[in-house]
């Protein structure tokens, strides 16, 4: 176990609780092994009838994401072995939690990014605050929205998961709430009554309309027509022709914020969106994603991005290819690439 997650059981509730603020709880491999064995325990134990996963208390957000500096030192320094196995035993918690018996509640008050969203767009209710600021940002790190990104994105209405996979855009909670990525909207003051009520036994949904808030006006609702007609195509190359035609403000930064990103990342991503939407199996989308991640770990631009934007914080990432059209269809075939069979990504059991 690890003083990084914290677990407990009260009333027939168990808690998984992310415990480590400095980093905004982002995870490594001792939380995700905790979690993992946690919600194993719980599976067959009568006992407890629900899980909840929240974040430890007057902290800035729910969970950043993964443990990046962890991948990138793999990436620089054992060939990515040991980050590919922490991609393997994330994706097994990310698939075991979408496919979990028992309903999940997960308590997304504060920033929810990348791996942030694999542990909680797999449960079944999803609760968004005034604080909730969602994000797949991970093409501006030379990376691609994994966790099942590809999954959720992809079926989201409107190109809209498009839109979130290049840019990394962030959402609010109202905004989560409308393109369907939270099931419900509540105050912030009004989550320690929540749990509460349900830690009692009361019925989940009861809890979480009678507490429900009505959130403000979903801002990005404004763009949704912009963001279907310019996110339209699965080629990167149109993308960005026509948002370039567009004189508009909006296009225009939207426009800007994609020349900052990989370009080898936004057309990974914009494949693994249009290969995920045709998959029937959340556990083929893992073993798909798990296949990109073991190929784009060790390619320049993740170390590159990672140092540029996290590290150094300089934003001046150098590129490799530089442009859209370096990045070959070729290219894109091998990280696509089926492993060897010894290295297929599988289901935990």
């Amino acid at each position: 176990m690890t003083e990084d997650l914290l677990t407990r059981i009260e009333g027939a509730t168990g808690f998984l609780t992310l415990n480590r603020p400095r980093a905004i709880h982002a995870l490594n491999p001792g939380m995700d092994h905790a979690m993992t064995e946690a919600l194993s325990a719980w599976q067959d134990d009568p006992a407890v009838q629900v899980v909840i996963i929240e974040h430890l208390e007057d902290t800035r957000g729910f969970c950043a994401g993964g443990d990046v500096a962890f991948l990138r030192n793999s990436a620089l320094n054992d060939d990515g072995v040991s980050g590919r196995q922490f991609f393997y035993e994330e994706y097994q918690l990310n698939h075991f939690m979408f496919a979990y018996p028992k309903p999940i509640v997960a308590f997304v008050d504060g920033i929810v990014m990348g791996g942030g969203v694999g542990i909680s767009q797999p449960a079944k209710f999803r609760i968004a605050t005034e604080n909730t600021r969602f994000a797949m940002p991970e093409t501006g790190i030379g990376l691609f929205p994994d966790v099942g990104g590809g999954w959720f994105l992809s079926r989201l209405n409107g190109r809209l998961g498009q839109y979130l996979a290049l840019t990394g855009a962030r959402l609010d909670g109202a905004e989560s709430l409308w393109a369907g990525l939270a099931t419900h909207y509540l105050e912030a003051a009004s989550l320690p009554e929540a749990k509460r009520r349900i830690v009692a036994g009361e019925a989940i949904e009861v809890v979480l309309g009678d507490l429900a808030a009505v959130p403000p006006p979903p801002k990005i609702a404004a763009h949704a027509d912009s963001i279907a007609t310019h996110f339209a195509s699965n080629r990167y190359e149109d993308i960005l022709a026509s948002l370039a035609a567009d004189e508009g403000e909006w296009a225009q930064a939207t426009l800007k914020t994609l020349r900052t990103k990989s370009p080898q990342a936004c057309k990974v991503a914009l494949r693994q969106l249009a290969e995920s939407a045709r998959l029937t199996s959340f556990a083929d989308n893992m073993a798909l994603e798990f296949r990109i991640a073991a190929r784009v770990l060790t390619r320049p631009d993740f170390a590159e991005g990672v140092r540029a934007v996290i590290v150094d914080k300089t934003n001046d990432a150098r590129w490799d290819p530089p442009t859209p059209e370096g990045v070959s269809d070729e290219l894109l075939d091998t990280i696509f690439a089926p492993l060897p069979p010894d290295q297929e990504w599988k289901p935990l059991g």
